[in-house]
């Protein structure tokens, strides 16, 4: 199972995703405000600003929220300015991480970001360093409950998805980012139960870790996040089912 998968089962199981739910809502409503700035703000001619509201959707974000930070974004609101940065480092046992921020204070930020790799037995790389790793590509996360596999294989490949891969309890459909959101419709209209859909970065290949290192690259993952300027964190660490039910 890719990082991406992993961590975000992994949180789920702990409940860190409705615990942290105002700073989720925050997150997202930079990535909209940014989005609209750069490519206005109708999301019928924008995808970013699209999938942006998807995901706030997708957590229940309310109406008003996600018009605030649109209108913010396309100058009808103030708001603040935000600079778009990914740094790339390595997590423990050579686990290549990828970080997305947006920052108002680039100094403040690089600098907490190689604290957090420091602190559990990472370190900052330069660029280009671990990001050859990763692609972007739309993951759909849905329960293996109720729907087949190869049902969900024809379903998902004549609506334009490239893979469906079988994880512990859930499938993940892959799509390229271009038929992301004809997947998605296609899986909603078949009622098929999604847990999670959103375009984010797939890496090639895993790193498998013993319990030490996971229980390092657990809490370096929860650091990151728990961070105001990061907004997405990817790796391709791979835990075993056996350690990941000790650490949880």
């Amino acid at each position: 199972m890719s990082g991406h998968s992993k961590w975000s089962t992994i949180k789920r199981k702990k409940g860190a995703l409705d615990a942290k739910k105002g700073k989720i809502f925050t997150k997202i409503a930079k990535e909209i405000s940014l989005a609209a700035r750069l490519g206005g703000g109708d999301p019928e001619g924008n995808s970013r600003l699209r999938q942006a509201i998807l995901a706030a959707k997708a957590e229940n974000m309310p109406k008003d929220n996600i018009d605030r930070a649109v209108k913010k974004g396309s100058g009808d609101l103030d708001g603040g300015q935000y600079e778009e940065i990914t740094y790339e480092g390595y997590g423990p046992g050579g686990v290549a991480v990828l970080v997305e921020v947006m920052t108002d204070n680039r100094n403040r930020t690089v600098a907490e970001i190689r604290h957090i790799f420091s602190k559990y037995g990472g370190n900052l790389a330069e660029n280009g360093a671990v990001s050859w790793i990763f692609a972007k590509k739309g993951s759909i996360l849905v329960e293996k409950k109720g729907v087949s596999e190869d049902a969900l294989m024809e379903l998902a490949l004549d609506a334009g998805a490239e893979d469906v891969r079988e994880e512990e309890s859930e499938f993940e459909v892959i799509t390229d980012p271009a038929s992301f959101e004809a997947v998605k419709k296609a899986v909603d209209a078949a009622g098929i139960k999604c847990i999670e859909a959103k375009v984010s970065m797939v890496p090639s290949n895993t790193v498998e870790l013993g319990e030490a290192k996971a229980a390092s690259m657990l809490k370096l993952m929860e650091r990151m996040e728990d961070n105001d300027d990061v907004q997405n964190v990817y790796a391709n660490f791979d835990i075993p089912d056996a350690i990941m039910e000790k650490l949880s």
